[in-house]
């Protein structure tokens, strides 16, 4: 299997409800690394999965609805737990969503993606998604 990767980081204000969450209860901020790859089995008609340029400004546009925001005052994520694990995910779709939309032929040989968030070196979640 193939793969690329494309980074880029992201700084967020948020609250987490739920005692679960301890001190994250109260507002915090968060920077995040982000880990955007794309698997596939086969290569394009050029001989890559799909142009790094691409994929790295779809990332940097997709990550605009969160970078520098307090996430509990965004509509999109009102009375919605913005834990890392729910960020990979909603990341995840948002630039499948535009893959899909906007580059039909590259998208249709990816089997893959996977959206890592890195809080710290000791801490990070990651959301995958099979795709055809």
């Amino acid at each position: 299997m193939y793969s690329i990767k494309v980074r880029e980081n992201i700084l967020i204000a948020h609250s987490l409800p739920g005692e679960v969450f301890g001190p994250a209860q109260n507002m915090h901020g968060a920077t995040y690394l982000v880990d955007a790859e794309f698997f596939t089995d086969k290569l394009n008609e050029y001989n890559i999965i799909m142009d790094l340029g691409v994929v790295t400004t779809i990332l940097k546009d997709t990550l605009k609805v969160y970078n520098y925001k307090n996430l509990d005052e965004v509509d999109e994520f009102k009375d919605i737990i913005t834990s890392t694990e729910f960020l990979a995910k909603n990341i995840c779709e948002k630039i499948l969503n535009k893959l899909q939309s906007d580059y039909p032929n590259d998208y249709k040989i990816l089997k893959k993606i996977k959206i890592s968030l890195q809080e710290s070196n000791v801490a990070w979640a990651t959301y995958e998604q099979q795709i055809n």
